[in-house]
């Protein structure tokens, strides 16, 4: 028999994320059938859709090796200077919005499984475009969906701050510019919605987007008759509970770092003292928070950035009370001294470069100055 030809993709594109939907309600009607299981089913469930797409899947899923152009043009890098990568819950999501119906077979499915864990992760991961661009009549189901897709959310962006990635950049930045800073998406969400939108961007925006990218969110902060404080003190509520929460040290220090971009923002009296009370439970030893050294200096150095007024009398102070506890001295006396070494070191590594250098250049001067004078008196040009 001859040999038939290679063929390089059996199905199209199209056909493929078919058959991821197909295999997504299968996992979801095994989760259903199979209550022993239900946990380990959906947390596999929850991994898949997280995981990023290769090279040979993009191939696959959109006939194209590169990654495609409607999910990332035009999305910013993220803090951390990193373009963010496909994952397969963009694939779906972006599907969804596109072939609603395909969504309409699975739904019911969610709706049976709401109690479980990571169910409202996985829908949200999902359908947070489906929910958002595809129009639709108020009713209670609408309601539902949006209270599941901010749990959801809320959870999910925990989990990259928890583990210092932002592998769920793309649906933060979806939900903060198409949704958030979109008057008509965010009309359509009901108000207790609209309001948990807004708390859950706050939390999140300093961890996802650089810090200037603040002036922009307040400037275009979306208006909302029940919401009573101002765009900037709702904002500091948020961030200062969320700087509480945060254990992990570069997630700490980046979250005090692009507190900076709050200096000349007008607040309340009341958000101004909540603000500068937080910041300083990060500048002592021990407890409630048990800060490490390198967070202790960012806070005060955003402390002072943001509060300079009073910022030699609380340095004084600090001292002061650092002086009641002796069992710190050693560590300070230390530390101190290792910096203090150090400095000098590398101030006097740095003299003996210059003088290094001045000598290297005088050197060459003088033999500069010596041929030159040898090709006169020799009359070579």
């Amino acid at each position: 028999m001859g040999s038939r030809p290679y063929q390089r993709h059996q199905l199209a594109p199209s056909a493929y994320r078919k058959k991821l939907t197909v295999e997504v309600q299968r996992k979801l009607q095994k989760a259903l059938d199979y209550p022993a299981q239900r946990g380990d089913l959906l947390r596999q469930l929850f991994t898949d859709v997280a995981l990023e797409v290769d090279a040979r899947a993009q191939e696959r899923l959109y006939d194209s090796p590169q990654t495609p152009d409607a999910i990332v043009n035009g999305e910013p890098e993220t803090a951390n200077g990193c373009r963010p990568r496909l994952c397969f819950y963009d694939v779906f999501a972006q599907h969804y919005a596109q072939v609603p119906d395909d969504g309409k077979e699975i739904l019911p499915l969610f709706l049976q499984l709401w109690s479980q864990s990571f169910v409202s992760q996985i829908f949200a991961l999902l359908f947070h475009r489906w929910l958002f661009e595809i129009p639709r009549e108020e009713s209670d189901g609408y309601l539902r969906y949006s209270t599941a897709f901010v749990e959801g959310a809320s959870n999910i962006f925990w989990i990259d701050a928890q583990s210092n990635v932002r592998r769920f950049f793309s649906m933060f930045n979806y939900t903060f510019e198409e949704v958030v800073l979109d008057p008509v998406r965010l009309s359509r969400v009901p108000i207790q919605a609209q309001q948990d939108l807004l708390l859950l961007v706050s939390r999140y925006l300093l961890y996802y987007e650089p810090a200037d990218r603040l002036g922009y969110y307040l400037k275009n902060f979306p208006t909302i008759d029940d919401v009573v404080l101002e765009p900037a003190d709702m904002f500091v509520s948020e961030l200062t509970d969320q700087l509480q929460k945060v254990k992990v040290e570069p997630v700490l220090l980046h979250y005090l770092n692009s507190m900076k971009a709050l200096k000349g923002v007008e607040l309340r009296a009341t958000t101004s003292t909540r603000l500068k009370t937080a910041l300083y439970s990060f500048t002592a030893p021990g407890g409630p928070m048990y800060p490490t050294r390198p967070v202790r200096h960012a806070a005060w150095d955003t402390l002072d950035e943001l509060f300079p007024v009073g910022r030699h009398s609380r340095h004084l102070i600090s001292l002061f009370f650092r002086l009641l506890h002796p069992y710190y001295w050693p560590v300070s006396a230390w530390i101190f001294s290792i910096t203090t070494i150090k400095s000098i070191c590398t101030k006097i590594i740095h003299i003996i470069f210059v003088i290094i250098g001045w000598f290297l250049e005088l050197f060459e001067k003088i033999i500069g100055f010596f041929r030159g004078s040898w090709n006169l008196l020799t009359g070579n040009n």
